[in-house]
């Protein structure tokens, strides 16, 4: 026998047909991960620029959040907020501008003082909530929205109260909302042709004089003044100067306004010869004539009856009122 020597665990054909069978796999899953990648690529809208700097800003932010955490636990709290606030003065996040919107009566430095309080302050320390909350304080706002526009900007949004009387106090005029909240101190000048307001505890009552008042549409912007009496009712001065006592009592008041609505509609009462009308009683009107100058809330005992105040009444009868 000659010397031929047998090698042997050489591959055996299956092994290697296998092998080749996996590299081709391998390179088939490779092939479809890159098209996958180069579609989502394709898809996205941001630049390859834009997303480098998306992605450095990440990086930027979780090393912030990284060095603050390891602070905190090391007891280096203020050394972290300080390396933090150079961070953001040397990248030019601090606030060095400030945009309101919806202001119309509300002075606006006065939004400036409080927003500005914080300039130059690094815009990530800016204490938002007490911003807003320094502004709730002005009497003209009744909400506010307090937002960050980075880099250099705080925007206010601004909700106004809204002015709906003119309350008449020993010393002042002041402009009032529906809540009775005083808005701002006016001229005399500025409280014509609003309605104006007084008796101790008058602003308290702007929503039930409103109510009030709509129950008689047509005669709301005759009304030129109302005056809260003894805590408990109204009298409602027109534009002619004459005057109308309502009775105590939310529908009382309400059932007395339409009453006299309907009279003047069929009778004219106002701008006629009565200076006054007393609708106190249930069922009646009195009439108080010029010749009388007593007023209606001083009278002692109850006057005589001058006219009926039933729906549909007669004309009513001009005569003076007589105290007992």
């Amino acid at each position: 026998m000659s010397g031929q020597k047998i090698r042997r665990g050489g591959k055996s054909v299956r092994k290697a047909a296998a092998a080749q069978n996996k590299s081709r796999q391998v390179r088939a899953a490779k092939a479809r991960t890159g098209s996958v990648l180069d579609t989502v690529m394709a898809i996205q809208p941001f630049s390859e620029s834009q997303l480098h700097s998306i992605f450095l800003a990440v990086i930027l932010g979780l090393a912030a959040v990284l060095i603050w955490m390891v602070a905190s636990f090391a007891g280096l709290p203020a050394m972290a907020r300080d390396q933090m606030a150079q961070l953001s003065h040397q990248a030019g996040f601090e606030l060095h501008n400030v945009n309101v919107r919806g202001t119309n009566h509300l002075n606006e430095l006065k939004v400036y003082q409080i927003a500005l309080a914080d300039r130059d302050q690094a815009m990530p320390f800016v204490d938002l909530d007490a911003t807003r909350d320094r502004l709730l304080q002005l009497s003209w706002v009744e909400d506010a929205r307090v937002s960050r526009q980075l880099p250099d900007t705080l925007v206010i949004d601004v909700v106004e109260r809204k002015p709906i009387a003119v309350l008449a106090k020993p010393d002042k005029l002041v402009l009032i909302d529906m809540t009775g909240r005083e808005l701002e101190r006016i001229a005399p000048e500025r409280a014509k042709g609003k309605l104006v307001l007084s008796g101790p505890g008058a602003g308290q009552q702007v929503a039930a004089l409103t109510a009030l008042l709509d129950a008689a549409p047509a005669l709301k912007p005759q009304i030129r003044s109302a005056e809260w009496i003894g805590n408990r009712r109204w009298n409602l001065t027109f534009k002619t100067g004459q005057v109308l006592a309502l009775p105590e009592g939310e529908k009382p008041s309400a059932k007395a306004l339409t009453t006299f609505a309907q009279l003047d509609g069929r009778n004219r009462l106002l701008g006629g010869k009565a200076v006054a009308f007393d609708m106190r009683a249930t069922d009646r009107i009195y009439f108080r004539m010029p010749s009388r100058v007593d007023a209606i809330e001083q009278s002692g005992t109850a006057p005589r009856p001058l006219a009926s105040a039933s729906p549909a009444p007669p004309a009513p009868k001009t005569a003076q009122k007589e105290d007992n």
